[in-house]
């Protein structure tokens, strides 16, 4: 019942995800959350931020910012990065995963999205039939509609590990 909402891996943090591995296995494009998943919900870019992109531009990848956000949050934070994004992405629609991979010129074979929450991020993903890995929030500050998010969340990810898998 709640598979379509299981993610493909967990990992604790964005900035321990093994990147040199995901290269060596054949990916290529790296589709991001920003809010909790790069940095606190509404922070700039900040230094961990933009060394994290400078090192995968310096591996290979091709990146891609994908927010619900609107234009000014995602370009604002995406002036050092220097990534592709979509704003306003209406996640977890299927069509601006598609658009991020046409952007970096990947598939769904060689693309890889990391983001910190199953009903959005995870599931437009699954849907796109995309590999995910869902990070922890960074910060638990957030929006009170995102808090009620995360107590279903809960549920699903009892669930998740019950069936073998790891959060």
């Amino acid at each position: 019942m709640f598979k379509q909402f299981y993610p493909d891996e967990c990992v604790d943090s964005t900035y321990q995800i093994d990147f040199e591995k995901l290269y060596r296995d054949g990916y290529r494009g790296l589709i991001f959350d920003i809010d909790n998943t790069l940095v606190p919900h509404g922070a700039p870019a900040d230094d961990r931020a933009v060394k994290l992109f400078s090192r995968l531009k310096e591996l290979g990848f091709s990146s891609c910012l994908l927010s619900n956000n609107q234009r000014e949050r995602v370009d604002s934070f995406n002036r050092e990065i220097g990534a592709f994004y979509i704003e306003d992405a209406h996640k977890p629609s299927r069509k601006n995963y598609q658009k991020a991979m046409r952007m970096m010129g990947t598939d769904t074979s060689n693309t890889v999205f990391i983001g910190d929450q199953l009903f959005t991020d995870v599931y437009g993903a699954k849907r796109s039939g995309i590999r995910n890995i869902l990070v922890k929030p960074i910060h638990p500050k957030e929006e009170i509609q995102i808090v009620f998010k995360r107590y279903l969340e809960k549920i699903v990810l009892f669930f998740y590990r019950r069936h073998g898998g790891r959060a």
